[in-house]
């Protein structure tokens, strides 16, 4: 059995706070569904831009509903039967899982292993896959971020480093995407991050390890 994935640093949950705070969460909702306290979710989230929800005549914001708990509650019920049914991944389990995952979502052309996301937890499934099963050298990973102009790259590369284990020096030249007004732009605070590994020989065996999959 491999080791469960974790985050160093409580990274993963950085981000999911920011991308909550970004969709105008309160500080406790987000303290709340990440597990950490107010104030370390203050320090996170402090400038991330968002839109506070209206509120009419200064009323007093009320608590879930009776349906609103139920769904919750679904919710919450749902969750402890994924975990459940999941379990704890297996040698085997993270081969089919990060195979499957390349399929759908790694670089199918040229010579390049390639494998973009936004979500740090693919990132890092892929990353534990990838590390395990091909003969990487560390010192030939690299990254690439795509960030919205208006956002911090400082800050995003560090979260991703930190995430990767790839320094920032490995860092390719980020895009900054131009910020478009009539579309939102605080969806993902971080960006997207692409995983880069230059090796004609790893890439045919990745492509061979999921076209034994596919087939």
């Amino acid at each position: 059995m491999l080791p469960g994935m974790g985050y160093p640093g409580r990274v993963a949950d950085r981000a999911r706070a920011r991308q909550l705070r970004a969709e105008a969460w309160t500080l406790q909702a987000i303290a709340d569904e990440v597990g950490a306290s107010r104030g370390q979710v203050s320090v996170w989230v402090r400038d991330v831009a968002f839109e506070p929800p209206a509120r009419g005549g200064g009323a007093r914001r009320r608590g879930p509903n009776a349906l609103q708990r139920a769904k919750q509650a679904e919710l919450d019920e749902a969750a402890r039967w994924g975990r459940e049914v999941v379990g704890r991944l297996s040698e085997r389990d993270l081969l089919i899982a990060g195979t499957a995952l390349y399929a759908g979502e790694g670089a199918k052309t040229g010579n390049s292993v390639r494998f973009a996301n936004s979500d740090p937890r693919m990132i890092a499934l892929f990353l534990r896959w990838f590390r395990h099963f091909f003969d990487v050298d560390e010192h030939r990973l690299r990254a690439r971020l795509y960030l919205h102009a208006h956002l911090d790259l400082d800050v995003a590369e560090a979260f991703w480093a930190a995430l990767t284990a790839i320094p920032v020096e490995r860092f390719r030249s980020p895009y900054r995407a131009a910020v478009d007004a009539s579309i939102r732009t605080n969806k993902h605070p971080m960006g997207c991050l692409t995983i880069v590994y230059d090796s004609a020989a790893v890439v045919r065996r990745v492509r061979a390890t999921v076209e034994a999959l596919l087939t």
